[in-house]
């Protein structure tokens, strides 16, 4: 029984029982060890409709296997769900887990639509259960300390953030490449650089202007470009896609200089990171500590779990923001076909 659960209110030890949908590459790479390291998570169950796949993650994981979704959603002895499926199912299998009172991590984008998200907040709203959206990078303290040096104005007043995440052109068939299934750069790389505006500018930003690009022979977005505005001015350049070499970058742009963090968005476990600190002719940089963001990422969702349904407002206020400024990027965006 997890803590929220407890009778009285108390925050508790309860070890968090996790079953997984799915077996995505970033669920056997990076998730799931990160749940099965951390004291207090248990990794109980995983499903995949391909059963010898599930088999391979269960002996790896040292958990059950089983092809079926449903019948792992009806386990009495799971308190919680990770879902790594494609996009375009995230929808339906969030709320599958919620009715069955599964607290959820899904992957980003947590859905495919506003009206998507709207749906599956009001649920985990209504069971009182935790949603949350893995966008671990947000967990790693590079962030903090960049948004520490900004309040303490090293480079004067924020005027502009510059982000980008791209990565090399996805074999013929991958599922990023199909629109069933909630493919295109958008949704995938592209809500990086959105969730990272978010988090340093806040939730005022608005959508000023948007490109996508849709690549010859595809029938999703392959790249794109974002300006954002925040309501006192301070703008967001946004760009991302899959036909770029691998790019992972965020510059904050201020009156007096710039914070620079190349690997803001993916860095490895063992990586120490670089921040730059840029005034004049004057450049300084920073070593910083290296972090496991989706450890940290682990223990944060067992924590909204675990924890009072009071702390679940703001990750349900995320999601519902991030669902709302890729649905204002997707419907004003100009749409350019690569010939």
């Amino acid at each position: 029984m997890t803590a929220d659960r407890l009778a009285d209110g108390r925050p508790g030890t309860a070890e968090l029982r996790i079953g997984v949908l799915g077996c995505a590459d970033i669920a056997r790479r990076r998730m799931l060890p990160a749940l099965a390291a951390r004291p207090g998570i248990r990794v109980a169950a995983v499903a995949s409709r391909a059963r010898e796949k599930a088999k391979s993650f269960a002996m790896q994981f040292g958990c059950d296997a089983d092809d079926d979704y449903e019948r792992l959603l009806a386990r009495p002895d799971l308190d919680a769900v990770y879902i790594p499926l494609p996009t375009g199912l995230h929808a339906l299998w969030t709320a599958r887990a919620l009715e069955a009172g599964k607290h959820v991590l899904v992957e980003k984008s947590a859905t495919g639509t506003l009206a998507e998200a709207q749906d599956v907040v009001a649920l985990a709203r209504e069971r009182g259960l935790a949603l949350m959206e893995n966008f671990a990078f947000v967990h790693h303290s590079q962030h903090a300390t960049a948004k520490q040096r900004l309040l303490y104005g090293e480079i004067g007043e924020l005027r502009v953030l510059q982000a980008s995440f791209g990565i090399p052109p996805r074999p013929p068939g991958d599922i990023r490449y199909r629109r069933e299934l909630g493919g295109g750069a958008l949704l995938d790389v592209g809500a990086y650089p959105l969730r990272a505006a978010l988090m340093y500018l806040g939730d005022g930003v608005q959508v000023i202007g948007a490109v996508l690009r849709v690549g010859s022979n595809q029938e999703v977005d392959t790249a794109g470009s974002v300006l954002l505005a925040s309501p006192d001015g301070v703008t967001a350049e946004l760009s991302f896609g899959f036909e770029h070499g691998y790019r992972s970058h965020c510059a904050l742009w201020g009156t007096e200089g710039r914070l620079v963090l190349d690997q803001p968005f993916t860095p490895p476990t063992t990586a120490r990171p670089i921040l730059r600190l840029s005034r004049q002719d004057h450049v300084q940089q920073f070593v910083l500590d290296a972090d496991d963001q989706f450890g940290n990422t682990a223990a944060s969702f067992a924590g909204l779990s675990q924890g009072p349904a009071t702390v679940r407002e703001e990750q349900y206020t995320r999601i519902l923001r991030q669902a709302a400024l890729l649905s204002t990027v997707r419907d004003t965006a100009r749409v350019l076909r690569s010939s």
